[in-house]
């Protein structure tokens, strides 16, 4: 329950159980009274009204408490000897008979009003074993089955304080020398500050390595050392003090047995990661050395024979020479891929940002990947106005490239490639679209996976399976993302964007300007500029509307 609403309840509770306590007086008396008179009314014995009042004696004691039981006591002993005991209508006593049942009386209502008190205490500490054994159940349910190692940890204070309900859960983690609080440490409208951060950080600290509890904490705070073994985890702290020695130390232990899980669960992560990696380098290794190999052996044998001569005419002269200069291509742009891999890996990319109409980029695009697209019909499409946008063109050209390079080589000849530039919410949006073969949807998910290249792409085409790895890499260092849909036999669609930014970075501090632009329609027939390449001479820039 937050603060605020606590304290209001607060303010109600107390007149409310002090008028039920009143209430519960009142009613204990009146019952006594009225069953006198009904007794005397009935000109009982002695022996009667002292069982029926033996008997409200006992009721009382189980369901009042022993406070009401001994009020009852007293005021059903004065009406007793007032009523039913010579001389009557006197408190005096005469003969020995009378004070015998006098005491006896007394002595019954005093022990059958202890034994009922001790039984009604049983019942009371059953149901509060019973809560607690339910509550702690509850949270070691919740902390089992939370999903998030990390997360777990700055849950902890929350959980416990909902299951048990507290008012604030500090708990401080040694390993991390972190604290964390089940309630915020600045102001809140509403929710006063229940502890200051660093002196009760300092505080936990101190218990956590001395392995002693202690009861003098900061703003009223009870702690529990965390053990797990024979080392302390950390240190548990709440407010107010209402748990029970036993009820703490069990929460103490399912809390230390959570947070010990949690750091083994990213351990192992860890350690699975490095194992990742290694398996990845060797991946890496062995890809890359097959690779390389396969043109080199190329090379090497083209040029053996050319260097022999013996028996060879112009035109076996001319296919080895293609050969070697295929293959050295071939060569050359492996190694370009692995460079920039191993750039991407070592966080050496930087962003540089110029002023660029996209229209204009993406005819740049074309013309660089001329060579590949020589065979294919491009059509460039562009959302108006084309107001300039910064970015880094070496960056998303790159991206580009790539993705024309693999439109080429994986689609029929003379088959469409269509690219779009367009606005969004904040954003600059390229998309790259072919009428190929498409994507099997079993590897859409690992599409973006260092050298994985697909069943298809296996056996249809060349290549080192790192192109779609890099393109990913890059949109991220550049703030964007890539992402693609295919249908098989229908073609493929690979989508990137980069954050909209119409102003200069610079002068702009900390921070990338971003101006949502009405969405336009996407760019028509009418609009666009179709690029046929039937031959090296032919022009890559067409006329833009």
């Amino acid at each position: 329950m937050p603060n605020g609403l606590s304290s209001d309840w607060m303010r109600i509770k107390e007149p409310v159980e002090l008028l039920g306590e009143g209430l519960r007086w009142l009613l204990a008396t009146g019952v006594v009274v009225f069953t006198t008179a009904v007794l005397v009314m009935l000109h009982a014995d002695s022996a009667t009204a002292g069982i029926l009042n033996l008997v409200l004696v006992v009721w009382s004691s189980t369901l009042a408490g022993r406070a009401v039981s001994i009020y009852l006591a007293i005021l059903a002993s004065l009406l007793f000897d007032y009523f039913f005991l010579p001389p009557f209508h006197s408190l005096g006593l005469s003969g020995l008979q009378s004070w015998l049942a006098m005491c006896a009386f007394v002595a019954s209502c005093v022990i059958v009003g202890r034994v009922a008190e001790r039984a009604r205490g049983q019942t009371r500490q059953a149901e509060q074993r019973r809560e607690d054994v339910e509550r702690l159940y509850a949270l070691s349910q919740e902390m089992m089955l939370h999903e998030d190692a990390a997360g777990l940890i700055r849950e902890i204070p929350r959980l416990v304080e909902h299951n048990f309900a507290l008012d604030a859960v500090l708990l401080y983690v040694r390993d991390e020398d972190q604290l964390y609080s089940s309630v915020p440490s600045v102001p809140v409208p509403g929710n006063p500050v229940l502890f200051t951060p660093e002196p009760m950080r300092e505080a936990l600290r101190v218990v956590s390595a001395t392995l002693e509890p202690n009861s003098e904490l900061p703003q009223g705070f009870t702690p529990m050392n965390l053990v797990f073994g024979m080392n302390s985890v950390g240190t548990l702290a709440w407010k107010p003090a209402t748990l029970s020695r036993e009820v703490a130390t069990s929460v103490a232990a399912q809390v230390a047995i959570a947070i010990t899980r949690a750091h083994a669960i990213e351990a192992s992560a860890r350690l699975e990661a490095a194992r990742a990696a290694d398996r990845l380098r060797s991946a890496l290794i062995d890809s890359l050395t097959h690779e390389l190999r396969t043109p080199l052996t190329a090379i090497r044998a083209a040029a053996t024979t050319l260097l022999d001569g013996h028996g060879l005419d112009e035109e076996t002269r001319t296919e080895l020479a293609t050969i070697v200069d295929e293959e050295s291509s071939r060569l050359d742009s492996l190694i370009g891929e692995a460079m920039e891999m191993a750039e991407i890996e070592s966080d050496g990319i930087r962003v540089r940002p110029e002023p660029l109409h996209t229209g204009t980029f993406l005819e740049q695009a074309v013309e660089e990947s001329h060579d590949q697209l020589i065979h294919h019909r491009v059509t460039i499409g562009v959302q108006q106005p084309d107001t300039p946008v910064w970015f880094d063109p070496h960056l998303i050209g790159r991206v580009l490239r790539h993705l024309l390079e693999n439109a080429a080589r994986y689609t029929p000849v003379n088959s469409r490639i269509l690219l779009r530039s367009r606005r969004g919410l904040g954003i600059v949006e390229f998309l790259v679209e072919d009428d190929g073969p498409g994507i099997d949807a079993h590897d859409l998910p690992m599409i973006f996976e260092k050298f994985y290249r697909g069943q298809q792409r296996v056996t249809s085409a060349k290549g080192s399976g790192m192109g779609l790895s890099i393109t990913r890499a890059l949109m991220a260092a550049h703030g964007g993302a890539i992402d693609v849909q295919s249908t098989p036999g229908r073609g493929t669609t690979f989508r990137l964007w980069i954050p909209l930014v119409e102003k200069s970075p610079n002068l702009v501090p900390d921070a990338v300007v971003t101006e949502a632009t009405p969405e336009a329609p996407v760019a028509t027939p009418a609009m666009a500029a179709r690029h046929s390449f039937q031959g090296k001479s032919d022009p890559a820039g067409a006329d833009r509307r």
